[in-house]
């Protein structure tokens, strides 16, 4: 039964009480918190750093064993040398989430490239074939040009099972296509109606009967608000999915 994983892209924010974080939590405690209302959250610590096995057992310990990791890889892989010839670069970055893939915990592991990268058939078929195809990775990639959403660049992720991620912000949108077995969202919008967020929840179930599990990121910032609305559609799709049985 595909599942339904919504979160945000990032959780240590003490500008989120009391909205989301009760007033008198410790900061050390937010994200045992926040995995007992949300069931993923969107690492963007790794588009800068490498993790340490300290902190990656940390946190397995500190969140239960349906919280899933997505990923975000080193922008030295996707920023710095744009996927070129970065087959042991990337290897060593893998290296270092292993501990969330053996555990079960990883969610998928996101190539977002910059702008100014346009789009490079040759170098993405490339960077493709050096991804391991070991079972529990899942790859996506957001291209943030829209020069790469072309039906050449969606089949050379079909090939590959790696999934084109719907990421929509103000100032781009990327079609809602899916080329692997999973989904992969970024709601990253400065605002969404009530009936913008019940359009999104609409997606979202609508991509879970296909039978592919899903995952959403909502806007973090300083604001609680994108965490508000990943419980809201988790409850509200869960909510369906009980009502249905």
């Amino acid at each position: 039964m595909a599942e339904l994983f919504a979160g945000t892209s990032g959780w240590a924010y003490p500008s989120w009480k009391p909205a989301f974080y009760p007033e008198k939590l410790a900061q050390s405690k937010f994200l045992e918190h926040y995995s007992r209302r949300l069931n993923t959250v969107e690492v963007n610590y790794t588009f800068r750093h490498r993790l340490t096995e300290k902190t990656v057992q940390s946190w397995l310990a500190t969140t239960p064993e349906n919280f899933q990791f997505g990923i975000k890889a080193h922008q030295a892989i996707t920023h710095f040398a744009r996927l070129r010839d970065v087959a042991e670069l990337t290897r060593e970055f893998l290296k270092s989430v292993e501990l969330f893939l053996r555990a079960g915990r990883l969610g998928p592991v996101l190539f977002q490239t910059p702008e100014s990268f346009k789009c490079d058939l040759s170098v993405l078929t490339e960077f493709l074939r050096t991804l391991p195809k070991q079972t529990g990775y899942r790859f996506a990639f957001e291209f943030r040009n829209r020069a790469w959403f072309d039906d050449k660049v969606f089949n050379l992720l079909r090939e590959s099972g790696a999934a084109l991620c719907v990421a929509e912000s103000d100032e781009l949108a990327a079609p809602d296509i899916q080329t692997a077995p999973f989904r992969y969202y970024r709601f990253r919008r400065t605002d969404y109606s009530k009936d913008e967020l019940a359009q999104l929840r609409a997606r979202v179930r609508q991509a879970l009967d296909t039978g592919a599990d899903v995952y959403c990121y909502f806007k973090h910032e300083d604001d609680p608000t994108g965490a508000v609305w990943a419980e809201e559609m988790l409850k509200s799709i869960r909510g369906q999915a009980a009502r249905a049985e």
